[in-house]
């Protein structure tokens, strides 16, 4: 069944794939060049990742969508278990949002140039003013309902564990005086781990769970991410509890 699997995504899921993602990428640099960043710069990547699970066979359960208000803007903050994490919360969040994002991908091909264009936030770490601008940036883009997605370990892990927490996407909230929404994500590391690289990859179940959002203003940002790392970490299950350095982060 396996081998079957594989020659599935092979024969017919990748050239689909493929299409898609650079049907994706022209319909949002057009769209959000031409038209509204807003919806250019979300709908057409929430259904290229919706369909990216649907052609791969992947079951996707979201769990705790009743924890959000309508029309908030939240800094979601979620654990960084492989690439389809990007699938997950892009295409079942159900919020439009921008990501904060590593500079480096701006110079992915196509991808970089499809970010950019949809408005994501890519952050500069050159220096003290680059930094001010990523914080200026998402200010920006986060109201009337627009949320921003981060994974505040900054890289995949490597075991399925978690690794340590950066801050800024905490201080970015509590300065914005936005809620934190912790986000765990289970089963992308069964799906396609990080040092598979470029493969085939693994049937399996894809969970994402939406934690009740934490207040930022007026508490102390320790207290926010340990209580935001507590609760994502709480949902992972036991082989993949507890944390285990990231010598990437």
């Amino acid at each position: 069944m396996r081998y079957l699997y594989y020659a599935y995504q092979l024969l017919i899921a990748a050239p689909l794939l493929i299409l898609a993602t650079l049907l994706t990428v022209v319909v949002t640099v057009l769209g959000s060049t031409l038209g509204s960043a807003h919806f250019w710069g979300y709908w057409p990547g929430k259904l290229w990742s919706r369909f990216f699970c649907w052609i791969l066979l992947l079951p996707v359960r979201v769990e705790g969508r009743e924890h959000l208000a309508k029309d908030t803007s939240y800094v979601f903050v979620a654990n960084h278990q492989g690439s389809f994490d990007i699938f997950l919360m892009y295409g079942y969040i159900n919020r439009n949002f921008k990501w904060m994002m590593k500079r480096s991908l701006r110079n992915a091909p196509l991808i970089g140039k499809a970010c950019e264009s949809a408005g994501h936030i890519f952050v500069d770490k050159r220096g003290p003013k680059a930094i001010q601008k990523t914080y200026d940036d998402a200010r920006h883009v986060l109201r009337d309902g627009t949320s921003l997605i981060v994974f505040p370990e900054g890289a995949r892990t490597f075991t399925g564990h978690m690794g340590f927490f950066r801050k800024g996407a905490f201080q970015l909230a509590q300065e914005v005086g936005l809620q934190v929404v912790p986000v765990t994500i289970d089963g992308s590391f069964d799906v396609l781990p990080r040092q598979r690289g470029v493969s085939f990859i693994t049937w399996h179940s894809l969970r994402m769970v939406i934690h009740a959002p934490i207040a930022t203003e007026g508490a102390e940002l320790s207290t926010v991410m340990d209580q935001a790392y507590r609760a994502i970490e709480q949902s992972l299950p036991e082989q993949h509890q507890g944390f285990v350095e990231n010598p990437d982060q």
